[in-house]
């Protein structure tokens, strides 16, 4: 049974005992003997091995989900310091006491545990672990705690425990203490990210970017790795029994979403008990089998193709694969140094074969002449329209300009259509030129193109980041809203974030923060709060005035923009130039007012922002405790969520470290 601890037999009395056949840490375990003298029970060895069993078994789980990777492996290595305890127990020469060995029952028990979610953390749904982050690190917290006071109840003395273990076991109880203590950063951005794609209203292009960025950031951008998600989805999905229907859906829709941006269609049903190609809904008996499968839609194929690899799959989804701008194997990854395919003539014939001999009625395909005729039609029109660009006619700039924005807006091919085209300079030629109209068609065409990864490098290679800032700070509104939201675009890349600071990109965005429309304010937070993530970019975004307009959003309650604020916030505020600025702000009442009266997102944002502002300097501490945060903050820790419980607790504890308390 999965998460059941597996028991080794005791050993023979008498004999060269099975529980010394290991060679441990300390080197205690030998492999002859007359059996120990006067040693401990069978019952009480095998409590002992179960433990050691246990901690190497997590020692073998490999790798874990990135968003818990951190948190994980210290955990491991935190359970491999009891190792010298327990070899230095199993070869004690009495019986263990009975209280002593309930003590190690209970210690027993609190492995288990870490066991069992270090398990979810190494199998789990990638999306699950991220959507649920906080109630994962509550769960990590609830391991730490369990083994602290098992290990507080341990009678070393007792057990005749060396001063060097007891030292070591001091150690570990140090850490556990320190790792409930520490303050998270990496969940920061992955919740930003997370309430855009969940929780945005209006379905602006720029959160296409933002999947694009989770995938990556998740690991879900390869074809093994959304299958193996998608197991683990359902998996999630069957335990829940249709409880929190709502949070599943979500988790599955996002899936679904990644899918497409790798360029994977969305065939399976995660709602399914079993795996299944959909042409087996009626048939669910019948098996196909796996070498008939598409690796990429898992159905059975109709026109098997083989590609450069070696690999074999449907014609029509490894050309949407490759017109989606990839240049390598879906199944291996490695690059392809051609992309012709040959038709599996062996294949197809094997699959007719076992259609007929099982009574199987291969899905039905459009042919491919209509499709091509209809892609080749558009390709010409692309052309056409790019060259009308450099047109002397500023009609038909207009036109063309408009015309590709629509289409660039439409889908991933014909983003790649009309890169491939050369589209891009002539576009960043026309930012610049003296026609609003003409401006705002362009800006938001490269807005468009700029989702497809490569055509981001390409945008900021041709120059268009200056421009594109240009329009940010002199165009009309309706272009300085799509600049902003092409700047946030472009900066999913590292060395772009870099670009955009340097090139004094975040100035117009604050003005825009500060005085723009209600989507124009929302664009130019999106965008600074992607570019805060670079140390460099908080210092200027403090510099430009940042500050002013986002303590502003959180007055006007209206607009809808408290916490969006906060999270910028949050991340100015780990700068020192962002504590100083803050400093001279009536900012800590205002807080203090979110954690009393604000939303449950609210109240959890807030206390972020005031455990990281009072981590650096006490005196905030003591500011808010004469607004009367410290009430508050005891009414949040027991009945806010689960991240607000987690920082109004370590506020509680760093404010008791403080003077003046209550």
């Amino acid at each position: 049974m999965e998460g059941q601890i597996l028991i080794r037999p005791p050993p023979p009395p008498g004999g060269g005992g099975e529980s010394k056949e290991r060679n441990l840490s300390n080197g205690s375990s030998n492999g002859g003997g007359g059996g120990g003298g006067g040693g401990l029970s069978n019952e009480e060895i095998t409590v002992v091995q179960e433990m050691i069993d246990l901690i190497e078994s997590v020692g073998l789980y490999g790798d874990y989900r990135r968003s818990q990777r951190k948190d994980s492996y210290n955990l491991v290595r935190r359970m491999k310091l009891l190792i010298p305890l327990l070899e230095e127990i199993k070869e004690i020469e009495n019986p263990i006491p009975e209280d002593a060995l309930n003590c190690l029952s209970n210690l027993k028990k609190s492995l288990v545990c870490a066991k069992k979610l270090l398990k979810t953390c190494n199998e789990g749904s990638k999306i699950y672990l991220a959507f649920d982050s906080e109630g994962i690190m509550v769960r990590f917290h609830g391991c730490y705690d369990k083994i602290s006071v098992a290990l507080d109840e341990i009678p070393f003395d007792e057990l005749n425990v060396s001063d060097e273990v007891k030292e070591q076991v001091e150690l570990m109880r140090t850490q556990l203490k320190r790792a409930k203590r520490r303050t998270d950063t990496q969940d920061i951005e992955l919740a930003m990210d997370m309430m855009v794609v969940f929780s945005k209203k209006d379905d602006r292009n720029a959160d296409s970017a933002i999947l694009e960025r989770l995938a990556k950031k998740l690991e879900l951008h390869t074809l093994p790795d959304l299958r193996a998600e998608t197991v683990a989805v359902r998996k999630l999905v069957k335990e829940r029994n249709g409880q929190q229907a709502e949070s599943a859906q979500q988790i599955i829709d996002l899936l679904g979403k990644f899918k497409q941006v790798a360029g994977l269609e969305e065939t399976d049903d995660i709602l399914a008990d079993v795996p299944m190609p959909k042409t087996l809904e009626k048939c669910q008996s019948l098996a196909i089998p796996n070498e008939f499968l598409c690796p990429i839609t898992l159905e059975i194929m109709t026109d098997p193709v083989i590609v450069a690899s070696g690999q074999t799959y449907e014609r029509e989804s490894i050309n949407k694969w490759f017109e989606s701008n990839h240049r390598t194997c879906p199944a291996t990854r490695q690059n392809l140094p051609h992309l012709t395919v040959a038709p599996n003539f062996a294949l197809r014939n094997l699959i007719l074969q076992w259609c007929e001999k099982n009574n199987f009625q291969l899905p039905k395909k459009e042919t491919s002449a209509d499709v091509d005729e209809t892609t080749s039609e558009q390709q010409e029109e692309i052309v056409a329209l790019v060259q009308n660009l450099s047109s002397t006619q500023l009609d038909e700039q207009r036109r063309a300009a408009k015309k590709i924005r629509m289409l660039s807006k439409e889908n991933p091919e014909n983003r790649v259509m009309i890169a491939n085209a050369g589209a891009i300079p002539p576009l960043v030629q026309l930012l610049s030129y003296p026609d609003s109209k003409i401006q705002e068609h362009t800006v938001t065409a490269l807005l468009n193109l700029s989702l497809d990864d490569s055509n981001k490098k390409t945008i900021a290679t041709e120059g268009a980041i200056p421009a594109i800032i240009e329009v940010l700070q002199n165009g009309k509104i309706g272009a300085r809203e799509n600049s902003a939201a092409c700047l946030f675009s472009l900066s999913m890349l590292d060395e772009n974030k870099v670009a955009i600071g340097s090139m004094n990109g975040i100035p117009p965005l604050v003005d825009l923060l500060q005085h723009g429309t209600i989507r124009g304010k929302k664009d130019a937070a999106t965008a600074l709060f992607n570019l805060s993530l670079n140390q460099v970019n908080k210092a200027r975004a403090i510099k430009a005035g940042a500050l002013k307009p986002l303590l502003q959003l959180l007055v006007d309650k209206n607009l809808g923009m408290v916490d969006e604020a906060l999270s910028i916030l949050l991340l100015l505020v780990s700068h020192p130039e962002g504590r100083s600025a803050i400093g001279q702000l009536s900012f800590i009442e205002t807080l203090v007012e979110f954690i009393r009266d604000g939303t449950p997102k609210n109240k959890e944002c807030a206390v972020s922002v005031l455990l990281e502002l009072g981590l650096s300097n006490s005196s905030f501490v003591l500011a808010a405790l004469q607004y009367g945060v410290y009430e508050h903050l005891t009414e949040l820790a027991r009945s806010g969520t689960n991240r607000a419980q987690r920082k109004a607790n370590s506020l509680l504890q760093h404010m008791s470290k403080c003077e003046h308390i209550p």
